[in-house]
């Protein structure tokens, strides 16, 4: 199983991603960890494209099956092998951007007060993960690219739409999985 999973930020993709392949006993490749380099605070570094691409290739090509979290429009042609399906999560904005608030929170504490360079990073993300769905020029990283990007694949695109449980969401691509390939 080679499974991709995206949506926007807050979504619940690293959460259906290390569940699905825990219980599958596969590895699950996020793509931050690729995408940012580990700096103090996090994500506030970007890795090179080349380099972020080689290593996800190389870690991609040593395992039969995987989970992939995370989105990789504009990542370029042939970094990643062929998926076998595509989940695609989309939450309402109001639910996602306060899943968003308390974890940027439960993960900096009081330093977002603070910490004035940590708040500013802080404010300037979240106004980047609203504009998933407001779409005022601020993400390049919308609603609408990843349905672009959804309606160019040629592998099978499941969409879950909603606020729904870890376990329904489990439930919906374990059910297309053994549907699918008996």
């Amino acid at each position: 199983m080679k499974l991709h999973i995206l949506g926007a930020s807050g979504s619940g993709v690293t959460t259906l991603g290390n569940a699905l392949a825990h219980y599958l006993d596969i590895p699950y490749f996020d793509s931050d960890n690729y995408f940012w380099l580990p700096t103090v605070p996090p994500f506030s570094q970007r890795r090179d494209a080349a380099e972020r691409n080689a290593m996800i290739s190389t870690e991609l090509a040593k395992q039969d099956s995987w989970v992939f979290g995370g989105s990789v429009v504009n990542w370029g042609e042939n970094v990643f092998p062929v998926f076998d399906l595509i989940v695609f999560l989309w939450i309402p904005a109001p639910v996602r951007m306060q899943r968003l608030r308390a974890r940027e929170q439960q993960r900096y504490g009081e330093a977002l007060e603070t910490d004035p360079v940590l708040r500013k990073s802080h404010d300037a993300f979240m106004q980047w993960a609203a504009d998933y769905d407001e779409q005022t020029g601020v993400a390049n990283r919308t609603f609408d690219v990843h349905r672009k990007w959804l309606s160019e694949q040629s592998v099978p695109v499941l969409e879950i739409a909603g606020d729904v449980s870890i376990e329904e969401r489990m439930d919906k691509v374990l059910a297309w999985w053994n549907m699918h390939h008996k």
